[in-house]
């Protein structure tokens, strides 16, 4: 696909996604490789723009470079966004209560501290970037697994397999302790995520790095 095809379809995703105003998005695109720029009204919608860019198909890569602006009158002090921030992720029953630390310093959100699971190291991240105010999110939460799986690779593979999202065949499963490595290639960025997914599902795992081509 040519790059001002791509570039077509990326911006009629954008406008089609009812969760944003993507008037004041800016899209560039060279070799697969997609430049968002411009500006949107909150961090939420920043991280939207970004997965509604993924979907598109022949999207190989994402250079980020949207900007979180409030009017005046919108801003929020750092207090009452960590405040706030407390009060969201003791409300999610996901997350175990004082697990989380929360740091804010010109509308940016530290998240710190240790879970069993990275779905609430996920959950964390995704209840806070919702806030008013928050530009956004550096999450530095701990995975530490109480469990310990016996075969994490086979538990992944069979995982894979299991996935009407993703072609199996193309992906090679590397483990090393609790780590976990993935490469091959897939045929398309919503695959790579599929994958990735996968793999973060199977207990025991605290990191995956993704080495998986879109081709």
């Amino acid at each position: 696909m040519k790059d001002e095809e791509l570039r077509q379809h990326i911006i009629d995703e954008l406008s089609f996604e009812p969760s944003i105003d993507a008037a004041n998005v800016g899209v560039a695109v060279e070799d697969g490789i997609v430049t968002l720029s411009g500006h949107v009204a909150s961090f939420a919608e920043k991280v939207i723009a970004e997965r509604a860019t993924q979907r598109v198909k022949g999207v190989r890569g994402v250079a980020q470079e949207i900007e979180v602006r409030f009017s005046s009158a919108k801003r929020t002090a750092d207090d009452q966004i960590a405040g706030r921030a407390l009060d969201i992720l003791a409300w999610d029953t996901t997350i175990p209560d004082g697990t989380i630390q929360v740091k804010v310093e010109k509308g940016w959100v530290t998240l710190s501290g240790k879970v069993d699971w990275h779905f609430q190291r996920l959950s964390a991240a995704n209840a806070v970037r919702k806030l008013s105010g928050v530009t956004g999110i550096t999450n530095l939460i701990d995975v530490t697994p109480k469990v310990n799986a016996a075969d994490i690779k086979n538990s992944i593979e069979t995982a894979l397999k299991r996935s009407a999202e993703v072609e199996v065949k193309g992906i090679q499963v590397r483990v090393d302790g609790n780590k976990v490595e993935l490469d091959g290639r897939v045929n398309s960025w919503h695959e790579r995520e599929a994958a990735k997914r996968a793999a973060w599902a199977v207990p025991g795992v605290i990191s995956v790095t993704d080495n998986l081509i879109v081709a």
